[in-house]
């Protein structure tokens, strides 16, 4: 049970902090937009790295790592991208949360951005193939509890984050905190991109 606990935690404390998957999960709970569905993919890919890196895929990414910087210069231009959309949207648009509102939102333009998030941020692949990987040789005989410990974090952290967004819905009828919201995402992916750039 130790070793499921270890990988709980540690994979917890990997996800909590706010980055640009967080924060696209936050702004689509907000909006009630296929929450499900993008709280399912997310966890789902947290869970397909954490099994690849236990398996030892550390390894390979790690003999090459032009796929690292190939994963750091994409993810790096698609977060300045989204910025500056966030940023227009905050200067620019005016927003207000309509509970009876139905706004429409193609299913697979939603999937395509959630998973761009995932998938070109290198700082997950860093987390969960590499860090994770490399941890759960500690738990020999133990690396399926820690694999399963770290997977269920992933999913209880993001359907938490997503679902859990909807007791902010009644600050963001308000159009200057929606315009907040946009102006914090694109800080947070301008900075994330930044910091992927300069490293």
């Amino acid at each position: 049970m130790s070793a499921y606990l270890s990988g709980f935690s540690l994979s917890l404390s990997l996800i909590l902090a706010i980055g640009s998957q967080n924060a696209f999960v936050l702004k689509q709970g907000i909006k009630k937009h296929y929450v499900f569905l993008v709280c399912l993919l997310c966890a789902f890919s947290d869970a397909l790295l954490i099994s690849l890196g236990v398996a030892g895929f550390g390894v390979v990414v790690e003999q090459f790592p032009e796929i690292e910087v190939f994963a750091r210069y994409g993810g790096a231009v698609f977060l300045i991208v989204y910025a500056l959309l966030s940023f227009r949207s905050a200067f620019t648009e005016t927003h207000a949360l309509d509970e009876n509102a139905s706004v429409p939102r193609s299913i697979w333009k939603t999937m395509a951005v959630c998973l761009a998030f995932t998938w070109l941020n290198p700082h997950v692949y860093l987390d969960t193939v590499v860090l994770l990987g490399s941890i759960s040789t500690q738990y020999e005989g133990q690396q399926l509890e820690f694999t399963l410990g770290a997977i269920t974090a992933s999913f209880v952290f993001f359907f938490s984050l997503g679902y859990g967004a909807r007791l902010l819905s009644p600050l963001f009828q308000n159009p200057k905190s929606w315009k907040f919201l946009e102006f914090f995402v694109g800080l947070t992916m301008l900075t994330i991109a930044s910091s992927l750039v300069l490293t």
